[in-house]
């Protein structure tokens, strides 16, 4: 078995695994185990890259906003640039 440490962990999180790790009966460790395999698992049935866009239409409806991928990177080519 593989180890993995986490460093840098908000203490929000770290607040939240606990409590639901207690309510789940588990350990912090046990309950980090099994959201990390679930999520890794479910790999195999990711939806296809077109199915982004309507799920993008489902959250925002007719208020979707537009051109936030431009805005993004522009955003990261200025922090760049400061770097």
């Amino acid at each position: 078995m593989a180890v993995l440490n986490i460093r840098n962990l908000p203490a929000e999180v770290h607040a939240r695994l606990r409590v639901r790790a207690a309510r789940g009966g588990r350990s912090m460790e046990a309950e980090a185990r099994a959201i990390l395999a679930a999520v890794c698992m479910e790999g195999d049935s990711l939806r296809p890259a077109s199915a982004l866009q309507d799920w993008v239409g489902e959250l925002y409806g007719p208020k979707e906003p537009r051109k936030v991928v431009d805005a993004l990177i522009a955003e990261r080519r200025r922090e760049a640039a400061k770097e």
